[in-house]
């Protein structure tokens, strides 16, 4: 088939390469958001999928708004058959989805209808999921709603992050896409609708969603902290300053503290919560660069009692 690709992030990157590699389907271009300013000096950057797709020697469409009617004529005249997308970023209009002759099939990271949205892996791991996996889709105008062609399960590590669980979906989930390709081309995948059951969300993650609750048991406090990282990050306050908190370890030996009290000693900063402790492994001042969280208590010289998360 004829595929045109949408994807932004470099999540997305491991399933254009394999798209790219099939050498089944010919990918003739690409779609992605527009190039965004990073880093310190605000320079604009094109997106990791656009920057492999020029690598290829691929054309790279970046819509401003997938319904500019200007992309959808080049969408028109280049007439793929199938539109894959991994983490696109932008919601398509009737009049896109219509284009591809058997239009737009999403790689999801999540076992539909769990987790529906914009950050289904976050939202596995601090919602406690001991599995999830990967969905390939077709798109319709709801959200993540379209009858599903494949899936692939992944067990969720106890230590895992955010960023760790994502890396592993999105190179088995490469595969997926490849394989739903496959079948959609020589006829032998059909879509099945999603049950109306085990529906869930997963909106974007808020900085407030990612703000630690010390009064919650210390299970709790380590799956938001796992799930934050490495974006937005978990965060508290220390002296009325903002304090990310990039890794926790549970350690139910250590009972004596109050949620939100540190115990700091010569190699070990502790932290009370609703339940036992946790011991803080990375933290990050704010303005500063991230530091071993001992290192951090004998810079600041915690006091007896002191405690996080007080205004």
């Amino acid at each position: 088939m004829r595929l045109v690709f949408a994807g932004t992030p470099e999540v997305a990157v491991p399933a254009l390469d394999a798209l790219l590699a099939s050498g089944r389907h010919e990918v003739v271009a690409v779609v992605t958001r527009p190039d965004a300013p990073a880093g310190r000096g605000r320079r604009m950057v094109a997106s990791p999928v656009a920057e492999r797709a020029e690598e290829a020697g691929i054309e790279v469409l970046k819509p401003a708004r997938p319904r500019d009617e200007d992309f959808l004529a080049r969408l028109r005249e280049i007439a793929p058959d199938c539109c894959p997308v991994v983490a696109y970023g932008a919601l398509l209009p009737k009049a896109a989805l219509d284009i591809p002759a058997h239009g737009w099939v999403n790689l999801h990271f999540s076992l539909l209808p769990a987790w529906r949205g914009a950050a289904p892996v976050q939202h596995s791991i601090m919602a406690g999921d001991e599995v999830t996996g990967a969905s390939t889709f077709q798109i319709e105008e709801g959200l993540d709603s379209g009858p599903v062609y494949g899936v692939l399960t992944e067990e969720i590590r106890p230590t895992d992050t955010s960023g760790d669980l994502l890396t592993r979906l999105a190179f088995a989930g490469a595969g997926l896409l490849a394989a739903t390709m496959d079948g959609i081309e020589d006829g032998t995948l059909q879509a099945v609708p999603q049950p109306a059951e085990g529906i869930s969300l997963a909106p974007k993650i808020t900085v407030e969603d990612a703000r630690l609750d010390w009064t919650a048991p210390a299970l709790r406090v380590d799956r938001v902290v796992r799930g934050c990282a490495p974006a937005p990050g978990a965060w508290t306050t220390f002296r009325g300053e903002r304090l990310k908190i990039m890794s926790v370890a549970p350690d139910p030996a250590r009972t004596d503290l109050a949620p939100g009290t540190l115990a700091a000693a010569k190699n070990t900063v502790h932290v009370g919560t609703g339940s036992h402790a946790v011991q803080l492994q990375w933290v990050q001042p704010q303005g500063k660069k991230p530091m071993a969280a001992a290192d951090w208590a004998r810079g600041v010289r915690i006091a007896a009692g002191e405690r996080l998360g007080e205004s």
